[in-house]
């Protein structure tokens, strides 16, 4: 059994989004996003990886291996790999899907043919690597946010999460160990290492993007006093709870477990109401990475 307890005062308190979750506006914001984010990929390319040969893996990473081999323009190449990847993505995510992988497929490479010429930051290849994987990580984190793509294997990834159930992130450094290995061949072990690191680096950046840096916790119950408890964070805390069906182990007795979510800043609170109603409170306190409902983030 299991019961859902809201307090009257936030159901008084709906909120409406400040964005639609489709409509003019959102398609707007997703086409900024994908802009932006393509932008910020492509000078990282430019000012990190290309000139210190770290193939991080995707397209990019082999448009390094391809100027590398064949003398071959790194936005060029680029552009040809993502068509028939792009082709597929319309094939298998849907039409909609394909004009923002589009977009991004088409910018991605013109950023970075735009941007060739920009100063060089570092010729350090362990700088490189780790500055190089933070901005791509916040590049295509940010596209990903306007439900888009930058082409190429970011396509594929993207493919095999909507099939998988794979989060996003493990389906692209999937797709990057791939080059990063053809990379270790083609130019040296040394650069295969650098470009792990790059490699880890961004896909815990762009989990950051997608969810945010601040973790929820969630606070497990148990407790003799717990309709008091319940009326305490319903009151003094104001967030909703739910009750959990639970037998005792050792004494076979049913016991209700009272779930409830709290942001970093609500802990303290929540431990102390617990511990004024019932000292002898069992609480089990745990993060969760991310919450979507009222009080916290609305899906998109």
């Amino acid at each position: 059994m299991m019961s859902q307890l809201n307090p009257p005062a936030a159901r008084r308190r709906r909120r409406k989004p400040l964005i639609a979750a489709s409509g003019p506006a959102r398609n707007v914001t997703d086409i900024l996003l994908i802009i932006l984010g393509s932008f910020i990929t492509a000078l990282t390319f430019n000012m990190f990886l290309l000139p210190n040969r770290i193939a991080s893996g995707g397209v990019s990473g082999l448009s390094i291996l391809g100027e590398d081999l064949f003398g071959l323009e790194p936005a060029y190449t680029q552009w040809g790999m993502n068509i028939p990847l792009f082709i597929a993505g319309v094939l298998l995510l849907g039409k909609k899907y394909g004009l923002r992988s589009l977009l991004g497929s088409i910018m991605l490479p013109l950023f970075v043919y735009v941007t060739k010429d920009w100063a060089v930051p570092t010729t350090n290849p362990l700088l490189a690597s780790l500055y190089g994987g933070i901005g791509v990580g916040l590049g295509l984190g940010t596209v990903f946010r306007g439900r888009g793509s930058t082409g190429g294997l970011a396509i594929l990834a993207q493919i095999i999460q909507k099939y998988t159930g794979f989060s996003l992130s493990l389906c692209v450094m999937l797709m990057d160990g791939t080059v990063i290995t053809l990379a270790g061949f083609a130019l040296s072990p040394e650069r295969a290492l650098y470009a792990l690191i790059g490699l880890f680096v961004t896909g815990k950046v762009i989990d950051a993007v997608e969810m945010g840096l601040s973790y929820s916790k969630v606070a497990y119950i148990i407790s003799n006093q717990k309709e008091t408890i319940t009326q305490a964070i319903l009151q003094d805390l104001d967030r909703g709870l739910t009750e959990l069906a639970g037998r005792g182990g050792y004494t076979n007795e049913e016991r209700p477990v009272l779930m409830v979510v709290v942001g970093q800043n609500e802990v303290t609170r929540l431990k102390t109401l617990v511990r004024l109603v019932d000292p002898e409170a069992f609480v089990i306190i745990s993060n969760t990475r991310e919450v979507l409902g009222e009080g916290f983030k609305k899906e998109s």
